[in-house]
């Protein structure tokens, strides 16, 4: 049983707010809070017609309808979808299990039918390792059950689009989670894994106690499309999709993030007051002001090594960098299904991914810094 000092879920009443015409919500619900982690969800109309239709990338390596292939490149693996019929969503922030090295996706995408190879940009989340993994394929990545949680981690591969910065911030993640378990989270099959400490077993019992109740507020709210995460008292982040469907199906893996985040950041002897409706209206208005620019998913983010590296790093890196001349990521570059704007200012980062072919929103999110 939860003891109620420990628990508190509060479905408020929904607020209507006066909000920018381009805004894809039109009202806030909660908060629904466990411990330090709040979640408020966004309710607004589907804007996206295919949304129901579209598998996401855990489904589609699932049923085996999509390959993620290694293409020896740490920054760009190739994606294709086999299927005759089935169009795949691919979001920035899903990690990809196997191959030589785990990896994040970079950048939302829109795989088609029948797409042949189309490379996609990549970071690595696990830098120890350039080689098949127990009985996993080398060759591809067989699943993808789990999202980036940690914001400072989304904030590397999002905003600075820096593999250094990215293995730092797993590792810095690492420490802080398991600080919170009690005990290393780190897997000593692959130490540097963000992967395989996401699995560990003790952590997910902790994240448990977060995702219970809160896995069901999605399902519970038909108009639902989105919603944001509030961390001790301040909004960190917020995901908003095109349809009630699609953020249906990604729930599980956005919440059990978000449960990340907030685990990381728990100290039992920090104290912080409730954020409003107002607050989360705010944070969303104020991310929609700044410098814009266009992320484009099939370009390689690779970032020089420094001198500051390891000379074991830097001895992979130039491993890397040989085999992927002799190893083409894709096919082809065709022009991308989506078209995604970053937006970003002192305090926030905002990705909005459209679909080219109508202009519709597929996926907004939103990173404080």
């Amino acid at each position: 049983m939860i003891r109620r000092a420990h628990y508190v879920l509060a479905s408020l009443a929904m607020f209507a707010l006066p909000l920018a015409a381009e805004e894809p919500y039109s009202k806030i619900s909660g908060p629904f809070t466990q411990s330090n982690l709040s979640i408020f969800l966004l309710h607004g109309k589907d804007t996206l017609p295919t949304g129901a239709k579209l598998l996401t990338l855990e489904e589609a390596l699932d049923q085996k309808k999509l390959i993620v292939h290694e293409t020896s490149d740490v920054n760009e693996l190739a994606i294709e979808n086999t299927s005759t019929d089935a169009e795949v969503f691919v979001q920035a922030g899903d990690i990809v299990k196997g191959g030589r090295q785990d990896r994040l996706i970079a950048c939302d995408m829109i795989v088609p039918p029948k797409s042949g190879k189309i490379p996609i940009a990549s970071f690595c989340c696990e830098h120890g390792r350039w080689q098949q993994r127990g009985s996993e394929s080398a060759a591809n990545f067989g699943e993808s059950k789990k999202q980036a949680g940690n914001k400072d981690v989304k904030l590397a591969c999002a905003a600075a689009r820096d593999q250094n910065k990215v293995w730092a911030k797993v590792q810095e993640a690492q420490t802080k989670l398991a600080g919170n378990v009690g005990k290393p989270v780190a897997n000593a099959q692959s130490p540097s894994s963000y992967q395989l400490t996401l699995e560990d077993k003790d952590l997910l019992a902790k994240l448990g106690s977060y995702t219970k109740d809160l896995k069901k507020i999605a399902a519970e709210n038909a108009d639902a499309i989105g919603f944001v995460i509030v961390i001790n008292g301040k909004p960190a982040g917020a995901e908003i999709y095109g349809s009630h469907a699609l953020f249906l199906k990604l729930w599980p893996k956005l919440i059990d993030a978000a449960a990340v985040d907030a685990l990381s950041e728990f100290d039992a002897k920090k104290r912080f007051g409730v954020a409003t409706d107002k607050d989360v209206a705010n944070f969303l208005t104020a991310a929609c002001k700044g410098t814009e620019k266009e992320v484009v998913a099939n370009a390689n983010p690779r970032q020089q090594l420094t001198s500051n590296n390891a000379p074991a790093r830097q001895e992979l890196a130039q491993k890397q960098d040989n085999q992927s001349k002799a190893s083409p990521a894709a096919d082809a570059k065709p022009e991308a299904r989506v078209r995604v704007m970053a937006t970003e200012n002192e305090k926030t980062v905002l990705l909005e991914a459209k679909d080219r072919k109508d202009n519709n929103l597929v996926h907004r999110s939103y990173l404080a810094k």
